[in-house]
């Protein structure tokens, strides 16, 4: 099996859906794993170096969130893409917090998880921002690149590897709008390039994580029909 397409552990209870998706990401070429609960995930984790995981979060036991919850903290850098079959943003950012780095709502065509899940191996495959690259301040936030660390007021904000990311594209531009598309397609990937709404999800989580008041952000603001920006409103 070509490795370079990628390894992924599927989470699923139903053993029907596990082998129907198994069989058509397998022609894809992905090589699968299997979990039928978040306990085997976390104890096939151990065993095997996967690229991503796909988490369905209505599972009986621990759950699919508290399982997402676990497999971050025990994996900070796999790529985990949750499966629900509720489209509410609560349920959305309730994954997000848990660690997901993504979403996908059924129903949905394989094609689709399929090019998510190439998305998710492409962006765990990337090689780490160079050390040479110097930290980013502005206003109460320091950004290390090469450490993957965001600091508010000195104190370490828990960001998963694609928020880390959604943040340094826009700390690094600091005080300049990025456009929606040119955000989605830098951190997710181009297929990405016209999910506006999913980019509003992450916003969202990011701005729960890093705003005093994220009702009213002061940093992660939004520049009406173009995109996102983050500003300093202690400097401007």
């Amino acid at each position: 099996m070509d490795k370079a397409k990628g390894v992924v552990l599927l989470v699923e209870d139903d053993a029907s859906i596990r082998r129907g998706l198994r069989t058509t990401l397998t022609a894809l070429g992905f090589e699968i794993g299997e979990a039928a609960t978040g306990e085997e995930a976390l104890t096939r984790l151990r065993m095997v170096d996967y690229d991503a995981v796909v988490m369905d979060l209505n599972m009986p036991g621990m759950g699919g969130v508290e399982a997402t919850r676990r497999v971050r903290k025990e994996f900070p850098n796999i790529s985990i893409l949750v499966v629900t079959v509720r489209d509410r943003e609560e349920d959305k950012i309730g994954a997000l917090d848990a660690g997901a780095d993504d979403y996908i709502t059924k129903p949905f065509q394989v094609r689709e998880l399929a090019a998510r899940l190439r998305a998710a191996v492409r962006r765990g495959n990337t090689p780490a921002t160079p050390v040479q690259e110097e930290s980013i301040h502005v206003g109460a936030f320091e950004l290390e690149p090469a450490r993957r660390r965001v600091r508010k007021r000195g104190e370490e904000i828990k960001l998963t590897p694609t928020e880390f990311d959604l943040l340094h594209m826009l700390m690094k531009n600091a005080g300049h709008p990025i456009l929606h598309a040119k955000l989605l397609s830098s951190v997710w990937g181009p297929e990405y390039r016209d999910e506006r709404e999913y980019l509003r999800t992450f916003i969202l989580q990011l701005r729960r994580k890093l705003e005093d008041d994220p009702a009213n952000p002061a940093y992660l603001t939004t520049v009406n029909y173009l995109g996102y920006k983050f500003a300093d409103p202690e400097g401007d």
